[in-house]
């Protein structure tokens, strides 16, 4: 099974692809723990990735989608992954779809979470980093509206997205998460 998880930063998608992850048996892949094991395997990729980060500059498109790409051709992630943090925007979506094709591989459902956005705000609040003002939560949440929700429409149309309430607790939620991937897997 190779799912999606999507959603505005603060909703849960991490927590949630973790445990549905642990429960299912597969990899959960996020960008920032890829790069980080590609760095430390000293990978070409991750050795590239590494010159953008140094300069604070994003890491390019179909860089990223390499180091993503390589990540679950791994042996070890052949019966799924749960990405996360990716794709980020339509040029990754479309470079992810054509490396999936290009492996015989496709994805089976994209998770979306949703909250208010009162509630993400007060939930990136509470987690006490010094980066997460309501300024910067609030940006962060506009550059999700105008980059990343594409991505969702992008799905939408592939009839890959099932929308989750992401309200309630990390358990609650869970249930909600398992119930949405049987349905989809289910028909």
């Amino acid at each position: 099974m190779n799912l999606i998880f999507f959603g505005a930063p603060g909703v849960g998608k991490g927590t949630q692809a973790e445990k549905l992850a642990e429960r299912l048996g597969i990899p959960h892949i996020s960008t920032g723990t890829i790069f980080r094991a590609a760095l430390e395997q000293k990978k070409e990729l991750g050795l590239k990735a590494k010159e953008y980060m140094d300069r604070g500059a994003l890491v390019p498109d179909d860089l990223t989608t390499a180091i993503v790409v390589d990540a679950f051709s791994q042996p070890k992630n052949s019966n799924g992954f749960i990405l996360d943090g990716y794709p980020r925007n339509l040029s990754q979506a479309k470079a992810l779809e054509t490396a999936l094709r290009e492996l015989g591989k496709e994805i089976d459902n994209v998770i979306y979470l949703t909250a208010p956005k009162e509630e993400i705000v007060q939930r990136m609040l509470s987690r006490g980093r010094t980066d997460d003002t309501e300024d910067v939560i609030n940006h962060r949440l506009d550059v999700y509206r105008s980059e990343t929700e594409p991505v969702l429409i992008f799905y939408q149309n592939f009839e890959l997205v099932t929308e989750v309430y992401g309200v309630g607790t990390i358990d609650e939620v869970h249930e909600r998460v398992v119930d949405a991937v049987k349905v989809n897997t289910e028909s």
